[in-house]
């Protein structure tokens, strides 16, 4: 029983084991009487140890077979999902050069707001020369608008015109509604002074010639009928404010002068003739207002109606 007991203790762990080489048929009659009063006890031979040890590494096979394909479908879903090493090399360059063009968009972004800030201001002027003109546009149509009424008021005098007769004083030509006087080489030369004085005298004025027609009109009787000489007419230089008035105090606006005129002449020429020029475009000059002339006058006509009544 001794030796029995020290066999179940030792370091295998297994109590009760008992190797079958180390019963003796002595024994055998023991092991009978003691089957009876314990448990059975399990005896493993050679041939089961063989078994159970193939079995477990049968399983411990199965179980790394099943591990090994459990990692290769893992490992192959870290391919499809993940990115390797190379890939993220490539992001990141793909992300500087991204960081790069924003920088430049930013950049070209800022230039053409500093561009547009520019032009913007460089506009301004362009602005106010618009708002300019559209201020004088709004001025030009009340004007025009008097101006249309004003016609229509001498539309209405037509009638009584009409039915009258014009008079200008002997020696005066009728011309585009006015009397006009164009002296002669017999009626001598005068000063511009003393050829205003004369047109006074008359009831009428030197001309104010501010308009093309009557530019036109004025030089083309003088090319059919005094083709050299120069007439005084109603425009002189104001020597205090150094620009041309006519008799009626307004601005020369429109000038109709040779080429290099005025000149101002040793400084003396202050009062304007025309001349007879096919271009009456090109037909006045700056002469001394002492120098003796031929000239012309300006008057309104006067009219007779069959009832006697004069006007002018």
């Amino acid at each position: 029983m001794e030796r029995t007991q020290s066999r179940g203790r030792n370091s295998d762990g297994f109590n009760m084991l008992i190797c079958e080489e180390e019963f003796h048929v002595e024994d055998h009659n023991f092991l009978h009487f003691s089957n009876q009063s314990r448990q059975p006890v399990t005896l493993f031979t050679p041939g089961r140890r063989s078994r159970l040890a193939a079995v477990i590494l049968v399983l411990l096979a199965s179980l790394l077979l099943i591990l090994d394909i459990a990692l290769g479908v893992h490992y192959s879903r870290l391919q499809e999902t993940h990115l390797t090493l190379k890939d993220t090399e490539t992001l990141e360059k793909d992300l500087v050069e991204l960081h790069k063009q924003y920088k430049t968009a930013v950049e070209n972004i800022y230039a053409t707001q500093k561009q547009l800030h520019g032009e913007m201001e460089s506009q301004k002027e362009t602005m106010w020369e618009l708002e300019h003109q559209t201020k004088r546009t709004e001025d030009y149509k009340v004007l025009i608008e008097k101006v249309t009424q004003d016609l229509g008021k001498l539309r209405s005098q037509i009638p009584k015109i009409s039915n009258g007769c014009t008079h200008c004083p002997p020696g005066w030509l009728f011309v585009n509604l006015v009397c006009y006087y164009f002296s002669s080489n017999n009626a001598g030369l005068k000063s511009w002074q003393k050829a205003r004085e004369f047109c006074q005298i008359y009831g009428g004025d030197l001309p104010v010639i501010d308009t093309k027609d009557k530019e036109k009109t004025i030089v083309s009787y003088l090319l059919n009928h005094d083709p050299e000489s120069g007439f005084w007419f109603g425009l002189r230089d104001s020597k205090e404010e150094g620009t041309w008035h006519w008799l009626d105090g307004t601005s020369l606006v429109e000038g109709y002068w040779k080429v290099g005129q005025p000149d101002d002449y040793h400084s003396n020429e202050d009062c304007a003739a025309v001349y007879p020029n096919e271009n009456f475009f090109k037909a006045w000059n700056d002469l001394e207002c002492g120098s003796r002339q031929n000239w012309i006058c300006e008057k309104a006509p006067t009219y007779e109606f069959p009832n006697g009544t004069n006007t002018s």
